[in-house]
């Protein structure tokens, strides 16, 4: 992982030098949000007390902060002049335990581990650009018997 303060990201290409995005433009972006992480750090301790983690071992393209993101398909998320289709929960792998054991299942509800999205409309990134939500169909939770 690299931290970049700007990044050029395309309909085409996804996020600019990284391969997953070209290889799964339905996935082309990742995109964590902070209030999320720190919850899921929140369920974790261990004998030294709460774990201390980068939001880089999440390896998530993008940390956002402010509006808490849509946990549907089709919502349209904007990050600075980029807009961004949702296209599922970003699903935690078992590399989250090898990071610390707990995180996978920390992760898990809530969307927690983020949200895929591909490129609706492409642009330059930059640390700091405003996050918005301009499109949030409705939640639907699958709720099973028992």
């Amino acid at each position: 992982m690299r931290l970049l303060d700007r990044v050029t990201v395309t309909v085409e290409r996804g996020i600019e030098d990284d391969y997953k995005s070209l290889k799964h433009p339905r996935r082309a972006v990742t995109i964590l949000s902070r209030e999320d992480w720190e919850a899921a750090l929140a369920g974790l301790t261990d004998l030294a007390g709460p774990v201390p983690l980068p939001w880089t071992a999440r390896r998530a393209n993008l940390l956002v902060e402010g509006p808490r993101l849509p946990r549907a398909r089709g919502a349209i998320i904007s990050v600075g002049s980029v807009e961004l289709e949702v296209t599922g929960q970003t699903v935690p792998c078992a590399r989250m335990d090898e990071v610390h054991p707990g995180l996978l299942k920390a992760l898990g509800p809530h969307w927690r581990g983020g949200v895929t999205c591909r490129v609706v409309r492409g642009g330059v990134l930059s640390a700091g650009d405003r996050v918005a939500i301009l499109h949030a169909p409705p939640e639907r939770r699958i709720v099973l018997p028992g």
